[in-house]
């Protein structure tokens, strides 16, 4: 098999169609129909059934299997930015799709998702560091979540190739580094991409005990977008996804301020250019992957401060690992009682985790609300502040879990 697919890809890499301007995506099939019959050009290379875990009913913790057509296409790129705005239009939601450098890495993710390998990290899930997480957890506030959201959301827009984007990512990783200073075991860096100028914002808490070479990672995206693309268009991105950014800048400041030292390394990363087809978290997990880097588990916060359900935290069954969501289940249980949990499936790549999961990593991604319930406001000038009533109530309830995450996964 792993002949074939260097045999096809090589084939389609040396292959006279190929432009400068090519692009290789894997791509749910909803996603795909949209736009199959008329992107000029495009070239299916492969289609898989990939076996996904979903609610029996919204919102329900009994799950079923279900069957879901993923493709890897070769596309012009002057047709992604179509495919994003007719998924965000038709159906409701982001991604879609997730964009690779090259058609041997689109058939190969395409390959993994139609697998049954378990990640190769499996930590135990023990829930036995009630002090750390209930001291940490009394030390958040949402009035500092909305002013980070408000901050980011005053940028003119966060796109991935615009001045707007990269002058967002300088002053996060600057009010990072603020946060920080003078603990030499938390360091924050820029991470550069290939192909756009906005940077990936990551900060390194580095682990203390014999497991510190294991990394547990929480994310969010930094980017923004909203109507054509133009880098002048305005793409306040409050909730999606200013609101799980500022929820990972509020984790920081506590464990600043507590000068928490985990025994795993943890690290906070708030990913450049996931509006256009989770470029750079693709980048970043692929350089783990590459390198061997143990990665025990990843969190995602994409979207956190629209209640749209009166149920408070939903959890998304597809495209994740299910000993891990139920571990965030048995979180909130614990440490955040008084909240209750739903279960609902978002579709192939509708946010960073499924770069993670694409490279065979135990990923989870916490959402704002049911699928059909989430804001759609989200992609507009109107993705704004006033549409979560001006405050971070339901923020703070994601800070919280992702803080007991990190602190209980992180203890080794």
């Amino acid at each position: 098999m792993r002949r074939t697919l260097i045999t096809t890809a090589l084939a389609l890499a040396c292959s006279p169609l190929l432009a400068a301007e090519t692009a290789w995506i894997t791509v749910g099939d909803a996603a795909w129909r949209l736009i199959a019959t008329e992107a000029a050009g495009a070239r299916l290379l492969s289609s898989r059934d990939v076996i996904v875990d979903v609610p029996a009913t919204r919102g329900s913790a009994a799950l079923v299997r279900a069957i879901d057509r993923v493709h890897a296409v070769q596309i012009d790129t002057d047709w992604l930015p179509r495919l994003s705005a007719r998924v965000h239009e038709e159906l409701r939601r982001c991604g879609g799709f997730v964009r690779h450098d090259s058609p041997a890495e689109a058939l190969a993710v395409l390959h993994r998702l139609q697998g049954t390998v378990e990640p190769a990290l499996a930590p135990g899930y023990a829930i036995d560091d009630a002090a750390e997480v209930n001291a940490s957890l009394a030390l958040t506030q949402d009035s500092r979540i909305l002013a980070t959201i408000q901050r980011l959301s005053d940028f003119q827009n966060r796109l991935y190739n615009s001045s707007h984007g990269v002058a967002a990512s300088d002053w996060l990783a600057g009010e990072w580094r603020s946060i920080v200073v003078g603990r030499s075991w938390m360091k924050v860096s820029q991470v550069r991409h290939a192909g756009w100028p906005q940077k990936s914002v990551k900060l390194v808490i580095q682990g203390s005990g014999p497991n510190a070479a294991e990394t547990v990672v929480l994310g969010a995206h930094l980017d923004s977008t909203a109507g054509s693309g133009s880098s002048e268009v305005r793409a306040p991105g409050a909730d999606d996804d200013a609101s799980g950014v500022a929820a990972l800048t509020e984790v920081i400041r506590v464990f600043a301020e507590r000068n928490y030292r985990p025994q795993r390394t943890i690290e906070l990363i708030a990913y450049a250019a996931e509006e256009v087809g989770l470029r750079g978290s693709q980048q970043i997990a692929k350089k783990y992957q590459r390198a061997g880097k143990p990665v025990v588990g990843v969190l995602q916060l994409d979207m956190t401060a629209f209640q749209g359900d009166a149920t408070d935290l939903w959890i998304f069954t597809d495209y994740t690992n299910a000993a891990q969501n139920q571990f965030v289940a048995d979180l909130a249980a614990a440490y955040l009682p008084l909240l209750s949990v739903g279960y609902d499936r978002c579709g192939y790549g509708c946010s960073d985790h499924a770069s993670w999961t694409g490279r065979g990593y135990a990923a989870s991604f916490p959402f704002e609300a049911s699928f059909a319930h989430s804001n759609h406001a989200i992609h507009t000038a109107s993705d704004t502040t006033a549409t979560f009533g001006s405050q971070a109530t339901h923020a703070l309830k994601f800070t919280q879990l992702a803080l007991a995450y990190a602190v209980e996964l992180g203890s080794d």
